[in-house]
């Protein structure tokens, strides 16, 4: 049908069969931002948010994010992440919070998707965290940064 991997001959959609490949140390980063008002940003900074210590809770949420990667998205594999770390950083200039997540694992297929889950669902917390003060926080930038191991070996991008 295509080049598509999750397709079949017929179109049809399916689960990767990963058996055959070789298990090997693989990582990926991911990145993306919530865009807040000023107001909202030095809110944040400065703890006065009513529902708590938002960027705590969003890296918690981050990192239970990616391990539910496979709960969320169709045909990704559960798989056994050695190693999650999401970051997160007030950036005024911009008007941003900065979220950053690296997953990390030794296994037959890649933890692109869980790099990419993290970083969403830590957005969507800090989102609805301050929902409240601020209704026009955009979220954007969400973006594969690197990925290394397997046989496509690695990727840089920005």
């Amino acid at each position: 049908m295509s080049d598509f991997t999750h397709f079949d001959e017929a179109g049809n959609a399916r689960m990767v069969d990963v058996g055959g490949k070789a298990e090997t140390e693989r990582s990926a980063t991911a990145r993306g931002a919530v865009y807040c008002s000023p107001d909202t940003i030095a809110m944040i900074r400065s703890g006065g948010v009513k529902k708590g210590d938002v960027l705590s809770v969003a890296r918690l949420a981050g990192i239970m994010g990616a391990k539910r990667t496979p709960d969320l998205i169709p045909l990704c594999h559960p798989l056994a992440l050695t190693s999650v770390k999401v970051d997160l950083a007030v950036d005024p200039e911009r008007n941003a919070v900065d979220i950053e997540a690296t997953c990390r694992l030794t296994g037959r297929t890649g933890v692109e998707m869980e790099a990419l889950t993290a970083v969403s669902v830590a957005a969507l917390t800090v989102y609805d965290m301050v929902k409240a003060v601020d209704r026009s926080m955009t979220i954007g930038d969400v973006r594969l940064v690197h990925k290394v191991g397997g046989k496509s070996g690695e990727f840089r991008g920005e």
